[in-house]
This record gives structure tokens, C-alpha cells and sequence, in this order.
């Protein structure tokens, strides 16, 4: 008796996550919250197995609205993880009402390292049609993986080739442009070459930028501070 006791508290402990879901994208995001403006928690290669305590509506990624709370605590679109894309486990409480004293949340670009998938393989052709270690093949990496948009040199049937033509292609697909950086925003500027120059927004504080970019120093990854003047902001991701 004792032992059918114990395996049924096992089962009924065990039977409270889903597991044995494996991650689709090269590099997904699990974030703090079931939307591609919450904060980056961690990350999954591609493969990776994931166990699910229950699933939620959140920001839509590529027409899939789902998104997946793991074992680690934090959300993953559904969209990456190899489900069927539909539930397969149960739907998560409804978050608590914020107090009225309660801060907004800023939104965030993700974290500052250099995980470019291209690196240390320059000048071929990746998968978003660009030349890989210029400066809009990593971002275009950025759009793709932390805000979770099927961004290429094409998007929504406009030149989005050089740096210097992403202004113009932003406002002729109806993407805002403006001079208001935000994290997870594209800083885009003429000036600097004859192709022009793409950052990735970071952080924002008063009236500096701290950027992320590839190639400002040949084929390398860097960043910097520096005024909000210095680019246009194109905000993909409202």
C-alpha cells in the first residue's frame, strides 16, 4: 500500500509539467514575461529540450500568439518550441494587477554580448540575404531573434539592402521613424560611409545612446555611448 501511495504522489507531482518539447530557432529567448518586450532571461540553442508548467496568450510572434512558460521560470513563443503549436498544457494564472505605485516597465533590448551567429565567418551570404559581419546582417540578427520578426533584405516588399536606404524603406513599409531612441530600436545614420550604418539601441539614458553594432571597426563587434543625435530611430517592434 505503501508503495502505490508513493507512486501515485509521483505521478500526480510529475504529471503537473508537460515534457519533452525541443526548440525550433538557432537561439530563442525565454523572457520574463510572455511578450517580446519583457526581459531576456536566458536563452536555448536549437534542440534544446524544454518542460512546460503552462501556456499563455502573449505578444504574437510570426501569427502565433501562444507562448510557453518552461521549467526555468520564464516564457518562450510558442512559435519556437516544437508543440503543434496549439496547447498541450495547461493555461497560466492570470497575472496579479500591479499596484498603483508600481514603475512601467521600460522594455528591454535583450543582453549586451556578441552572439552573431556569423562570427568569425565574414563576407558570405547568411540567411537574412546580407553579407554577414556588416552591420545589417547583425542587425537584422537582432530583429530577427529578440524582437521576433522575419526581418530579411526584403521585408514587406521594400529595399532594405544599405544602411543608408533602411530610413526610407522603414517609412515607405509604414515602420515609424524618429528621433526618440528606445531599447530594441535601430539607430540609423547616412553619414560614416557611402552605405551608411545600422546600431542596434540598447539602453537609452537622457540624452546618450548606448549602441550595439558590428563592422564600425572591420568585420568586429562593438559598442559604444554616444549622443541620441547621432541616428534616426526606425521601432520596428511598437
Amino acid at each position: 500500500m505503501k508503495f502505490v501511495a508513493i507512486a501515485a504522489l509521483l505521478l500526480a507531482t510529475t504529471s503537473q509539467l508537460v515534457s519533452g518539447y525541443a526548440i525550433k530557432g538557432d537561439t530563442v529567448n525565454c523572457r520574463s514575461g510572455p511578450g517580446t518586450s519583457s526581459n531576456v532571461v536566458r536563452t536555448y540553442k536549437k534542440g534544446a529540450q524544454v518542460t512546460l508548467s503552462c501556456q499563455t496568450p502573449g505578444t504574437k510572434v510570426n501569427g502565433n500568439e501562444l507562448w510557453d512558460k518552461t521549467q526555468h521560470g520564464c516564457y518562450v513563443s510558442d512559435y519556437y518550441v516544437d508543440t503543434g503549436n496549439g496547447y498541450v498544457a495547461k493555461k497560466c494564472p492570470a497575472p496579479s494587477k500591479p499596484k498603483p505605485d508600481d514603475k512601467p516597465s521600460t522594455g528591454s533590448a535583450g543582453p549586451m554580448k556578441d552572439d552573431y551567429p556569423y562570427k568569425g565567418r565574414c563576407d558570405i551570404v547568411d540567411k537574412w540575404r546580407y553579407y554577414s559581419c556588416q552591420c545589417v546582417s547583425f542587425v537584422a540578427w537582432r530583429i530577427n531573434s529578440r524582437l521576433g520578426i522575419n526581418f530579411h533584405n526584403r521585408y514587406k516588399g521594400k529595399a532594405w539592402g544599405n544602411a543608408n536606404q533602411w530610413d526610407d524603406a522603414a517609412r515607405a513599409s509604414g515602420v515609424t521613424v524618429d528621433n526618440t531612441p528606445k531599447p530594441g530600436a535601430v539607430g540609423q545614420t547616412d553619414s560614416g560611409s557611402k552605405f551608411g550604418h545600422v546600431v542596434w539601441v540598447a539602453k537609452v539614458s537622457g540624452n546618450s545612446v548606448t549602441i550595439e553594432e558590428y563592422n564600425y571597426k572591420r568585420h568586429q563587434y562593438g559598442t559604444r555611448t554616444v549622443p541620441k543625435s547621432s541616428f534616426k530611430y526606425i521601432h520596428l517592434k511598437k
